[in-house]
C-alpha cells in the first residue's frame, strides 16, 4: 500500500494542521496527543513518509526511537510519573489509526487507570501547560 501524503500527521508535519509541538529536528517531530490516555501522553513522528516501521529506513527508525526515549524521560521527570508505556502500532489490524509511523509515550502513575484510546479530547490549555513542563525537562543539548 502506498503512503498517503494526506494523512493527518503528514498535514501536521507540513504545518497545514495545528498541534502542540514539543520537539522537532530534521528527522523527527513530537507533539501532545489531543486525546490522551494519561497526563503527558505524547507522540513522536518520523519525518519520513512511512506508514509502518517496515517502510522506514534504518537511520530514521534509530533516530525516532532515540528521540522517543528522550521525550519519555522528560515526560516522566516533568510529571513525576512512576513509569512510561511506549507503544507503536503497524497496520489497522494492530490498532494503528493514522497511517504514518508514530510512537506513543504514555506516562503511567501507580493506581491510576489509563483512559480509552482516542475517546476523549483534552482541554487545549491543559495540554499546553503539560507541554511546557515537558519541554522544560528536556536536556538543553538537543
Amino acid at each position: 500500500m502506498a503512503y498517503d501524503p494526506q494523512n493527518v500527521f503528514a498535514k501536521i508535519l507540513r504545518s497545514e494542521l495545528p498541534c502542540i509541538k514539543l520537539y522537532e529536528d530534521a528527522d523527527t517531530f513530537a507533539m501532545m496527543d489531543i486525546m490522551p490516555q494519561s497526563d503527558g501522553h505524547l507522540l513522536v513522528l518520523t519525518r519520513e513518509p512511512a506508514e509502518t516501521v517496515f517502510d522506514m529506513s534504518e537511520a530514521a527508525l534509530q533516530r525516532c526511537i532515540l528521540i522517543t526515549r528522550k521525550l519519555a524521560a522528560a515526560a516522566v521527570s516533568a510529571l513525576g510519573a512512576d513509569g512510561a508505556l511506549i507503544s507503536q502500532f503497524n497496520g489497522a489490524a494492530a490498532g494503528q489509526t493514522v497511517p504514518h509511523v508514530h510512537f506513543h509515550v504514555i506516562p503511567r502513575f501507580a493506581g491510576v487507570a489509563m483512559k480509552s484510546h482516542g475517546r476523549e479530547r483534552e482541554d487545549m490549555a491543559r495540554l499546553e501547560e503539560i507541554a511546557r513542563r515537558i519541554i522544560a525537562a528536556l536536556p538543553s543539548a538537543q
